[in-house]
């Protein structure tokens, strides 16, 4: 199997989420113990105090509301959302409801505000270095499904397939097809481990393994001097999911941006 080294372009989302003014902190220090190897103890007791509590709840679920509907159309990977260039009108609609719901939370709350911030980069089909991030996290999440069999370990298979769907959206026909039946074949696997029992000796399909490790060597990083990037052709589906997301600067030029306080 030759390596991937294509990617879909779309953008790279940052987004980032806080609610300020409603809770505070105080901290008083109870005991302090110097060491004979020259380290230290120190005791203290935290105190946490909500103003409006009502307002607090309300404003984590908008907060998660918001998170969500960015999340739903966008691929989620350990440097950010990811979203293909087929679904920006559906990301500038995602958008624009959290701004909305942030504004009008904002302008009925007394001691709470919701800041909501983000921007895009566009990410192209031949940015090498966005292709070997990609490439990484997908040999990671092949690690993870792998090992997961190896250890009858249904949860650990699930949530490494999920997530390798999730980044499937943003490859090319044939990188996401290979992810697809590796996918397949794990997760038949976890059902028959779970069918099984915990208490049954299962013998792992060395088929399956097999494929998982031909599908990573596919994924391999791309030479940043020599190797040619070919430009991917059609879009692939969505995955609605909406993990958390830290601010990340994009590859390249910045499309647009939102900021709600």
């Amino acid at each position: 199997m030759s390596a991937v080294t294509t990617l879909r372009p779309g953008y790279l989302v940052a987004l980032k989420t806080s609610i300020k003014g409603n809770v505070s902190y105080s901290k008083q220090d109870l005991d302090f113990l110097r060491l004979d190897d020259g380290a230290s103890k120190t005791k203290w007791e935290t105190e946490r105090t909500v103003k409006n509590e009502r307002e607090q709840e309300e404003a984590s679920e908008i907060r998660s509301k918001a998170r969500s509907l960015i999340g739903s159309v966008c691929s989620a990977t350990d440097f950010g959302y990811l979203c293909p260039l087929s679904r920006k009108g559906d990301l500038d609609a995602a958008v624009a409801e959290a701004r909305k719901l942030c504004t009008e939370f904002n302008g009925r709350s007394t001691v709470t505000r919701l800041r909501f911030r983000f921007f895009t980069g566009y990410v192209a089909d031949n940015d090498k270095e966005a292709i070997n991030a990609i490439n990484s996290e997908v040999r990671d999440l092949l690690d993870e499904m792998k090992a997961g069999l190896q250890a009858l370990d249904v949860d650990k298979v699930r949530n490494a397939a999920n997530k390798l769907t999730q980044v499937g959206q943003m490859l090319t026909d044939d990188a996401e097809a290979a992810i697809q039946l590796a996918v397949k074949d794990a997760r038949s696997l976890a059902r028959k481990i779970v069918k099984a029992g915990e208490a049954a000796a299962i013998e792992i399909d060395k088929a399956t393994i097999r494929r998982l490790t031909e599908t990573r060597t596919a994924f391999l990083d791309v030479d940043m001097e020599d190797r040619e990037i070919v430009t991917p052709g059609a879009t692939a589906r969505a995955i609605d999911l909406a993990p958390e997301a830290e601010t990340i600067s994009g590859p390249a030029p910045v499309a647009h941006a939102v900021e709600v306080d």
